[in-house]
C-alpha cells in the first residue's frame, strides 16, 4: 500500500498526540487528581492503539521482533485498556465519590485486566505463522485460539461501547453544563462508531465461518469507524475539561482588551510598577487583575476632581435609545477625561465628603467607560456640549 493511504491513521494519531502534549502541563501540576490522570491515560491508550495498528508499524513490529502478528495482542491490549479507562471516567462524571463507585470502578479494572491477560494467552497458544497486515481477523477466523483471541477483543469492545452508550443516554437529561453536554454528544458519537466497527467485523467473521467472503467489511468498512471512535471519544473526554479553561481565558483576554482604552487614559496617574517586557510574561489572569487594580487606584486618586454635575449633563446629552449602561459609560468617560486634565495641571480638588464615594460608584462601570473611550471624538463632542451647557446656565444665573 502506498504511503499516502496511511494518512487516515496519521491524522487522528497526530490529533491525539497534540491533545496529550497540551494536557501534559496540567498533568505535571495535578498528577494526584484522578480525573486528570485518567484523561492522560485515556489519551495515551488511544494514541498507542492508533500507532500500533498503522500498517507500516505492524510490518515494523513483525520485522523487529521476529514474531509474526505480534502487533495484534499489543493493539488489542491497548484498546481494552482504553475501554476500561473510558468506562471508569464516565462513572466519575455521573456519580458522586462513594465506596460503591470505587468498588464498581475497581471491578471494571480487574475484569479488563483479566481480558488483557487472556488476549496474550490466546495469542501465544495460537499458531499464526503467516504475517497479515490488513486482514488478520478474517484470515485467522477459523484458527484455534486465534479465533478466541479475536472474539475476545471484539466482545470486550462491544460490551464497553454498549454500556457506555447506555450510561450516557441515561445521564444526558440531567446534565446542566454545556461543555459537558458537548462532551457527551462526542462520546455518544464515538461509541456509536465503535459499535459499527464491531458489527462490521463480526459480520465478516460470521461470513467466513459460513463459507462466504465478506472480508471487505473487515478490511475496508470497519477501519474508518475505528478511527472515528478514537477521535470522537478522545475529544469527548477533553472538551469538558479544556472547554471551561479556554472559555475563561477568552473572557480574560476580552476583558483585558476592553479595559485598554481606559488604562491608556489613566496610566500617567498611576504608573505601572512592572516593566512592560516582564508584564507580558505574566499569566493573562494576573495581568487582568493588575490592570483592573491600577484603574481603580487611578480613579481613587482622581476622585476629588470628578465632577458630578458634568456627569449628569453629559448623561442627559446621550440619546436614551442607547441604553443605560452605554449612557453611563459615555458620561463616565467625559467625567474621567475632565478629571485627568484637572489632575495633570494640578487644579485644586473640589471639597466635599462624597467625592471618594462617588468615585467608587464610578469604578463599578469601568468596562462601559473603557468602551466609550474607544471613540474619543464622540467623547470630546459630548464634553464640549456639556461644558457649553454649564457656561449658559452660569450666565443665565
Amino acid at each position: 500500500m502506498s504511503p499516502h493511504l496511511h494518512i487516515p491513521y496519521a491524522v487522528p494519531t497526530a490529533l491525539l498526540l497534540l491533545a496529550l502534549v497540551l494536557k501534559f502541563p496540567t498533568l505535571a501540576r495535578a498528577w494526584r487528581d484522578p480525573d486528570v490522570r485518567a484523561t492522560a491515560l485515556l489519551l495515551t491508550f488511544a494514541t498507542a492503539v492508533l500507532v500500533v495498528i498503522t500498517p507500516v508499524n505492524i510490518d515494523r513490529l513483525n520485522r523487529l521482533t521476529g514474531v509474526p502478528n505480534i502487533a495484534s495482542p499489543w493493539a488489542y491490549s491497548f484498546l481494552t485498556a482504553f475501554c476500561a479507562t473510558g468506562l471508569t471516567m464516565i462513572m466519575r462524571w455521573r456519580e458522586e465519590p462513594s465506596p460503591r463507585r470505587r468498588r464498581r470502578m475497581r471491578n471494571v479494572y480487574w475484569i479488563y485486566a483479566g481480558i488483557v491477560v487472556a488476549l496474550w494467552a490466546t495469542f501465544l497458544l495460537a499458531h499464526v505463522p503467516e504475517p497479515r497486515i490488513y486482514d488478520l481477523d478474517t484470515y485467522y477466523a477459523g484458527t484455534p485460539w486465534m479465533r478466541e483471541h479475536i472474539l475476545l477483543y471484539l466482545s470486550a469492545h462491544m460490551v464497553s461501547s454498549l454500556v457506555a452508550t447506555y450510561m450516557l443516554w441515561k445521564w444526558f437529561p440531567e446534565i446542566g453544563n454545556r461543555w459537558l453536554k458537548w462532551g457527551v454528544v462526542c462520546l455518544q458519537t464515538g461509541f456509536a462508531s465503535g459499535l459499527v466497527f464491531d458489527a462490521a467485523k463480526l459480520a465478516a467473521l460470521g461470513a467466513r465461518w459460513s463459507g462466504h467472503d465478506w472480508d471487505v467489511l473487515s478490511t475496508r468498512a470497519a477501519p474508518p469507524f475505528a478511527l472515528l471512535e478514537a477521535a470522537f471519544v478522545a475529544v469527548g473526554f477533553i472538551v469538558p475539561q479544556v472547554g471551561p479553561s479556554l472559555q475563561n481565558r477568552a473572557r480574560e483576554r476580552r476583558e483585558y482588551r476592553q479595559l485598554r482604552p481606559l488604562w491608556w487614559a489613566v496610566r500617567d496617574v498611576v504608573p505601572s510598577p512592572v516593566p512592560p517586557s516582564s508584564g507580558r510574561r505574566m499569566p493573562l489572569g494576573l495581568r487582568l487583575v493588575q490592570r483592573q487594580q491600577r484603574i481603580h487606584d487611578a480613579l481613587r486618586i482622581l476622585a476629588p476632581h470628578l465632577d458630578q454635575d458634568l456627569f449628569r449633563r453629559a448623561r442627559n446629552l446621550v440619546p436614551d435609545g442607547l441604553g443605560e449602561d452605554t449612557a453611563r459609560g459615555v458620561a463616565g468617560a467625559v467625567t474621567v477625561r475632565a478629571a485627568i486634565d484637572a489632575h495633570r495641571v494640578d487644579r485644586p480638588a473640589r471639597a466635599g465628603s462624597d467625592t471618594q464615594q462617588w468615585g467608587a460608584d464610578l469604578s463599578d462601570h469601568i468596562d462601559a467607560i473603557s468602551q466609550a473611550l474607544r471613540h474619543p471624538r464622540h467623547i470630546d463632542s459630548i464634553r464640549r456640549r456639556a461644558t457649553s451647557t454649564e457656561s449658559v446656565n452660569t450666565d443665565a444665573s
